[in-house]
């Protein structure tokens, strides 16, 4: 970049940040999270010069960037806040979470699919488009209402990650299938190899660091916040690149990184403290604002438009789907109906994956304009809906639902 256009995305970043700041006052008198002030100013600046011009190849890989940094540090905090032993007495659940929700979603849009005419073998990928979760668009709500160590933010958190790893799979798959229609070569038994030997890797140095290395790191230094933060920025983006390389998405490394780094930050005392809330101010006061003006000016909501009944028909395939996933849990007496209805629309939250295979599948002419654009606009209408929806019912039954992740839904159904 030229030192013009340094100046001038400076400018209009000021100009983002201002209108946010505004907004968020605004936002915080009906209890709505401030973060998703950039959510919505992002979305109206879409439809301004402004949005065109950061949008611009001169101007949006750097704002890119900055998104990406925004995940890495939220889901690092969030990563921060996770007590393995709670997850571990969870982990059987979010299992079940994980494959409830993401396999009635498929099912559903795989039924939409075929109602409306599409053949098996395209009604079954799009039925996969129905099936990911973007828990960075929902974990920032959930510590705005300190949820994240409850069941509810276990379940969404884990089942979460679960998902980030099925996603892996499933767009390898797509793939494949595409370079076989293209006339092309390619072994889905080979990517899928590639991806477990990746996987195991990645498990095994998160094991020897947890174990060997991190320990020892966090005394090679004085114990200071700054100190705390460079070792953290280490682990981080070494773990964020390390699960990206491996296909498993950075998403997975971040959590990874604040899940390891969390004892480190936990025998610091309140110099782990002060480490935590600086990263906290970092995340939820610049990158994470980048991350949501990103996912903003991405939103397209002229495309709802174009294909309005498409749309809304993938959007409730997966809506409905994922919702009636986990609230199979509370016959099962694994979930309260209340945390339940909590997550199921926490996970219906979505982004990038839906859209990566969209346009796959629009490049290699699998699909037409119209199945595109109604893709790109279901994933759109979650984005607008899904965070009001969540943030409604948090706010609504937020006393109900900040209880200890230990908690039995039995024990939670006696309190409410």
């Amino acid at each position: 970049m030229t030192e013009a256009q340094i100046g001038e995305s400076l400018l209009y970043l000021a100009l983002l940040f201002g209108l946010t700041y505004i907004l968020a006052g605004v936002l915080e008198h009906f209890r709505i999270p401030g973060i998703l002030s950039a959510l919505f100013v992002a979305m109206a600046a879409h439809y301004t010069p402004l949005g065109a011009r950061l949008l611009s190849p001169d101007i949006s890989g750097s704002l890119s960037f900055l998104s990406q940094l925004g995940v890495l540090f939220l889901l690092f905090f969030i990563g921060l806040q996770i007590d393995l032993k709670e997850m571990r007495a969870l982990s059987r659940d979010i299992v079940w979470c994980t494959g409830l929700n993401t396999a009635m979603a498929f099912l559903m849009g795989v039924g939409a699919m075929l109602a409306m005419g599409y053949g098996w073998m395209l009604s079954f990928v799009i039925g996969i488009t129905r099936m990911p979760t973007a828990e960075a668009v929902i974990v920032p709500i959930l510590d705005e209402f300190q949820l994240i160590r409850t069941r509810v933010g276990e379940f969404i958190v884990g089942a979460g990650v679960l998902d980030d790893v099925i996603e892996v799979f499933l767009v390898a798959l797509v793939s494949v299938w595409i370079a076989e229609r293209s006339g092309g070569r390619a072994s889905l038994a080979g990517d899928v190899t590639d991806v477990l030997v990746g996987l195991v890797a990645f498990l095994v140095v998160a094991w020897i660091s947890h174990r060997w290395i991190l320990k020892p790191l966090t005394r090679w230094l004085p114990r200071r916040p700054r100190n705390l933060i460079m070792l953290a920025v280490v682990v981080l983006f070494g773990f964020g690149g390390f699960a990206e390389y491996a296909s498993l998405g950075m998403v997975v490394g971040a959590i990874t990184a604040g899940m390891l780094m969390r004892p480190a930050f936990q025998e610091s005392g309140a110099v782990g403290d002060s480490a935590t809330r600086t990263i906290q101010a970092i995340s939820y006061g610049f990158l994470g604002l980048a991350f949501f003006f990103w996912v903003g000016l991405n939103v397209d909501l002229g495309s709802i438009l174009k294909a309005p009944e498409l749309a809304i028909v993938l959007f409730l395939a997966a809506f409905v789907g994922k919702l009636l996933g986990v609230l199979i849990m509370v016959p099962m007496k694994k979930l309260s109906l209340r945390e339940a209805w909590t997550i199921g629309i926490g996970l219906n939250a979505r982004l990038t994956t839906e859209i990566i295979v969209a346009q796959l599948l629009f490049d290699a002419k699998i699909i037409q304009v119209d199945l595109f654009t109604a893709l790109v606009a279901a994933s759109s209408l979650s984005t607008i809906i899904v965070p009001l929806v969540f943030t409604v019912l948090v706010r609504s039954w937020s006393s109900q639902l900040r209880v200890p992740a230990s908690t039995t839904p039995q024990e939670v159904s006696r309190a409410a």
